[in-house]
């Protein structure tokens, strides 16, 4: 059997359509597991060092409340959780202000990466233990 020219271009139309559905269903699975990647917790804990007294304080903060440790003020705006199937980090929200100084930082925090994005105080050193 002999095809065509209109046979041949037929097939090519086809595949070309073929690949076009696989790389749209290959770019969504790709997609979705990103899209449920993290899970919201209701508190954070946070471990506090005082330079001045060499002193560390681990607490928990629920989100969207106000909490207060010596100086500090602190709110917990979101933390979130990597999904159970991917490697375990957590990743926060805060702000921090004195009542001195006002707001002194206001950004993410990693649990796994804590000098990345750190609190730069004189007197306090905070970090991301965990989401709960």
């Amino acid at each position: 059997m002999r095809l065509t020219s209109g046979d041949a271009e037929c097939k090519i139309t086809i595949m070309k359509k073929i690949t076009a559905l696989l790389s749209l269903l290959l770019f969504f699975v790709g997609i979705m597991p990103a899209a449920n990647a993290y899970v919201d917790r209701p508190n954070a804990v946070i471990t506090i060092l005082d330079k001045t007294s060499g002193k560390t304080h681990t607490t928990t903060i629920p989100v969207g409340y106000d909490a207060k440790y010596e100086k500090l003020n602190f709110i917990v705006r979101t933390c979130k959780q990597t999904d159970p199937f991917m490697a375990e980090n957590a990743f926060m929200f805060i702000e921090i202000s004195t009542a001195s100084e006002g707001k002194i930082f206001g950004g993410w925090m990693n649990k796994n990466e804590p000098g990345e994005n750190p609190l730069q105080n004189a007197d306090y050193d905070l970090w991301l233990v965990n989401c709960e």
